[in-house]
């Protein structure tokens, strides 16, 4: 288990992590939400033992993690943190990058780790490649494998996708979610992205101005937002007042019905593929809404909550 307890890390004379406590069971994944700057590529950083904190400790299973004055090379090493910037030597191919830290001694066993560290991140075909010659994405997916080399038991993973194509994005995230289910590797991800969340995680934390506001699981985060701010980290939202309460609705949350309280004037609409994203004037605001018909500019309409 992590444990996380009281701690309070500051970069200068400013409190970037306010006093935060949580715990991770072994094997778990955690997703870490929150606008940017709200401190989660620094907890990440705390967490693996970059910097020394300024309160509180951290413990893996029975072990303290420590930061650089306990340690002539911060980190530790029973676990890997895969920042944004990937850090490949780019003189060498993707095969030498990911099998770097592999032990020479069984060369045929080195080299079928790499083949199958390739093979999740969909980077086969580019073994004998030079980094250098790599596009961002490209990169990405090979520090992602280079992490998973020696088998980690704690992965922490800073935006992870944020360089790959989307067509590839959703296949990659599958394969390795899966993976480190299978080996039982304790993950945490700082992310933006509502989908790492939503269908990777087993617990979510949400991040304000350095401090934990909230935590629990994916669907209960997702369903029972008590603010605009959590509720806007997953996408579009509208807060409403209905009957002088507060509401914050998903576009899908709300239907077009033949008579409400609730009207509305169609001001723009957006294809999304699979249906429209209805931005609308009403009496208080802009709200939107999710239609199958791409309904006219100056259109009125009238709206219920749907469950």
């Amino acid at each position: 288990m992590l444990k996380v307890e009281n701690i309070i890390f500051s970069y200068l004379t400013e409190t970037t992590i306010s006093e935060s406590s949580f715990t991770l069971d072994s094997g778990k994944t955690l997703a870490i939400i929150g606008e940017s700057g709200c401190g989660k590529s620094t907890l990440l950083k705390l967490i693996y033992g970059l910097y020394d904190l300024d309160n509180g400790q951290i413990h893996w299973k029975d072990l303290e993690v420590l930061g650089p004055k306990y340690h002539l090379i911060p980190g530790m090493e029973y676990m890997k943190y895969l920042a944004q910037d990937f850090d490949l030597m780019p003189f060498i191919t993707v095969a030498e990058n990911v099998g770097k830290y592999l032990s020479n001694i069984y060369q045929d066993a080195k080299n079928n780790r790499i083949s199958e560290l390739l093979e999740i991140v969909e980077m086969q075909d580019f073994a004998n490649v030079k980094a250098k010659y790599l596009s961002g994405g490209q990169m990405q997916r090979v520090a992602i494998a280079r992490v998973l080399a020696l088998e980690p038991e704690v992965l922490l993973l800073d935006e992870p996708f944020s360089h790959i194509d989307n067509f590839r994005k959703n296949s990659l995230r599958r394969k390795l979610f899966a993976y480190l289910n299978q080996k039982k590797i304790t993950c945490i991800v700082a992310t933006h992205d509502s989908t790492d969340v939503l269908s990777f995680a087993d617990e979510v934390l949400v991040m304000q101005q350095g401090k934990i506001i909230k935590k629990g699981t994916p669907k209960s985060i997702y369903k029972e937002p008590d603010s605009l701010y959590v509720s806007s980290l997953f996408g579009d939202v509208n807060e409403i007042n209905i009957n002088g309460n507060k509401y914050f609705l998903y576009p899908h949350q709300l239907k077009v019905v033949s008579k409400s309280d609730l009207k509305i004037t169609v001001t723009t609409s957006y294809f999304r593929g699979s249906h429209y994203l209805i931005e609308a004037d009403y009496e208080k605001g802009i709200l939107f809404i999710e239609s199958h018909i791409d309904y006219p500019i100056g259109e009125f309409l009238f709206l219920e909550v749907v469950n």
